[in-house]
Parts: C-alpha cells; sequence; structure tokens
C-alpha cells in the first residue's frame, strides 16, 4: 500500500484540529475534571506521577500542573506526555518554562511511545529497545525566558526524532525512532535524583491518567481497550485514577451533522461497553479496580464554542465556519465525505438553522474513571 493510499486519519488534520482547539473551550474543561481527580489521589514519595494519553498542545496538562501545585506545592512532580505529533510537541514545549519557575522540583517527559510503552518509557521489542533515543535536558537558570530560549535550541533534535511513518494496516503514525526527552531544572538535580527516569524503563505506577480522546470514536472496543485502556488501567499505582472522557453526542454539534448525514453513527461504543470490556479484558485482576461509569448527569462534560449573544442574533460567516469545522471535527468525519456535502450550500444552511433553534453550539463528552484499590 503507497502512502497516498493510506487511510485518512482525521486527527492528523491540522487545519481542523488548530481551529476546533481555538475556538472551543473543551481542554479547559477537560482540565478542570481533570483537577478534580487530585482529591482522589494518594501520592507517595518521591513524586506525584502524572500520565497524559495524548499530551496533544499541552493545554490541557499545563491547566492541571497549576491545580497540582495549588493542592501539593511541596511534592516533586513526574509528569510523562505520550505525543506523537511533532508540531503538538512544539505547542507543549512553549508551556513549560512558566511551569518550571512555579514549581522547580518537576520532571518532564515528552514520548512517541505506543500506549503499551509509554508509562514505563521502554519499547517492547529488544530491536527497538537497542535504538531508543534517550535525551535529557537540563535546563540552567532560574528564569522563564532562559528555559524558553534553551528548549528552542533543540528543536533540531526533535525534528530528527519525532519523525512519523503511516501504519500500512490503519493509516495511524507511527514512530520512526523510539524516543524519549527529559526535562528538569539543573539547580533541583539534587533533588530529583530519584524521581528522573533512567534509559531502559522505569516504574508505571502513576497516581492520575488522563485519557482524553484517546482513539477514533468509530474504532471497536476491543481496540479501544487492548491497545489502549487495559495498558493504562494497569500502569496505575495503589490508590491511583485514570480518568477516561470520550465524545458522547446527543447536542447541538450532532444536530449538524445529521441534518447532512441522517443515519451517521458517530460514536458507537458508549462508556458503559467499554468498561465491560475492560473487565473482561482485566480478567481476574478485575478484582483490584474500580470501574466507575457514572450516572448520565455526573459523567456529562459538556463544552462549548465561543460565541457572543450578538454572533448568534446575527450570524456572520467566520461564526458559520467557525461552527462546522467543530461539528465534523468532534464527529471525526472524513475529509472526503466533508468535501462531497460542501459541494453545495446546505451545510451552510443546517449550521445557522442549528445555531438559531439552540442559541449557540455545544458538545456532551462523557467521562468515566477506573481506580485501582
Amino acid at each position: 500500500m503507497t502512502v497516498v493510499d493510506q487511510p485518512f486519519r482525521f486527527y492528523d488534520n491540522r487545519q481542523k484540529y488548530l481551529a476546533f482547539v481555538t475556538t472551543c473551550d473543551e481542554k479547559w474543561r477537560v482540565a478542570q475534571r481533570a483537577a478534580e481527580e487530585l482529591a482522589t489521589i494518594r501520592p507517595t514519595p518521591p513524586a506525584l506521577r502524572i500520565f497524559d494519553a495524548g499530551v496533544g498542545d499541552g493545554t490541557v496538562l499545563a491547566h492541571l500542573m497549576r491545580a497540582m501545585h495549588a493542592r501539593f506545592p511541596t511534592a516533586p512532580f513526574y509528569l510523562v506526555g505520550k505525543e506523537i505529533s511533532l508540531e503538538d510537541v512544539r505547542l507543549t514545549l512553549e508551556k513549560i518554562p512558566d511551569r518550571l519557575v512555579e514549581h522547580p522540583d518537576t520532571v518532564f517527559v515528552l514520548t512517541n511511545l505506543h500506549y503499551s510503552e509509554a508509562p514505563t518509557l521502554c519499547p517492547n521489542t529488544e530491536e527497538k529497545r537497542r535504538k531508543l533515543v534517550y535525551r535529557q535536558v537540563e535546563l540552567s537558570g532560574t528564569e522563564s525566558y532562559s528555559f524558553d530560549e534553551q528548549l528552542r535550541d533543540i528543536d533540531d533534535f526533535l525534528v530528527k526524532h519525532w519523525e512519523v511513518r503511516p501504519s500500512e494496516k490503519t493509516g495511524n503514525p507511527l514512530y520512526v525512532h523510539p524516543t524519549v526527552l527529559v526535562i528538569h531544572r539543573k539547580d533541583h538535580r539534587f533533588v530529583l535524583d530519584s524521581v528522573i527516569p533512567k534509559k531502559g524503563g522505569c516504574a508505571a505506577d502513576y497516581d492520575l491518567i488522563i485519557a482524553s480522546q484517546p482513539w477514533r470514536s468509530r474504532q471497536s472496543a476491543e481496540f479501544k481497550v487492548d491497545k489502549i485502556l487495559a495498558p493504562m488501567a494497569r500502569s496505575l499505582r495503589s490508590h491511583g485514577s485514570l480518568l477516561g472522557i470520550q465524545s458522547k453526542g446527543n447536542d447541538p454539534g450532532m444536530e449538524i451533522i445529521h441534518r447532512i448525514w441522517p443515519d451517521e453513527v458517530a460514536f458507537p461504543v458508549d462508556r458503559y461497553e467499554l468498561l465491560d470490556k475492560l473487565r473482561t479484558t482485566l480478567g481476574a485482576e478485575a478484582r483490584n479496580f474500580d470501574l466507575l461509569a457514572f450516572p448520565d448527569d455526573e459523567s456529562r462534560l459538556q463544552f462549548s464554542m465561543h460565541t457572543l449573544p450578538s454572533e448568534i442574533a446575527n450570524i456572520g460567516t467566520s461564526t458559520l465556519f467557525a461552527a462546522w469545522n467543530a461539528a465534523i471535527y468532534v464527529a471525526q468525519m472524513e475529509d472526503r465525505r466533508v468535501e462531497e456535502a460542501m459541494s453545495s450550500g446546505d451545510y451552510l444552511t443546517a449550521t445557522a438553522d442549528v445555531l438559531r433553534e439552540r442559541g449557540g453550539l455545544w458538545f456532551n463528552d462523557e467521562t468515566f474513571v477506573v481506580r485501582r484499590l
């Protein structure tokens, strides 16, 4: 299969992604919900350990780090972010300098490893372990400006080692070079010695794992659990929590989609099916976990597109296109189908009608928690 024949993978479309995250507040809402989980965990020395299963542009993790500092101001932090996208790694690194000033006892790790590998920072075959690229960056100084300049200096390293190739089976991006990037302040090296991971792997015993939209919505429950959810659950320490978040629908965003594609089922696997499959996959291990689906009103996480009342009363072109983009992004509609729909003006009419009828645009996610006993 040639590259041009690869299946389209929606989340790799940077234009739709950037338009969505800058016009909607999902990341802020996710960060708020993740911060609530800090009240349930019981961190133990040497560090409070967090894993972000798809760090994206770093917005959620940066918000969460502020909440962590407010609740645990003196505890060392160990944070691992999995991210395959070079562009998102760059955006994440822009948010790190200020966090290292407020909370200097922080070890921050970025990796492109698979979900089954990333928690331990160790590839799953001997060949890939030999090829593992491990880079430790000790930041000199005490000011965020200096940290930012030093992190910009590693861009050549990122370009070289965050290269991806498409999977011949799914089209999903896969790493070419298994890579681990470890960042911490040089002047806090002594305090962080037992926290800094060593090349070759480390323990997967996280206090909190954030799994926000880590999969394509139309993938099967078996794939989501076997490849992502089960490895993440097994990476929790005692009293640790995994917060899962995925799109649910039943909102104005899906009303727009259904006016163009009436029979579309964008979110076929709900949280109950996921947790049932996880319980089966864990087998005897399941007795060590609480699998919490929550009632609908407690599980729901709602986020909105930013609009002013005047923009809904008199809908402009930019608002229409932002709303359409958000709807097709959340529903993960493929470009081919979107292009066909946009060959007429029906999509703009449908979008405008929903905005007026509903007085704005919002979306529903559903949340669930896997907690190790």
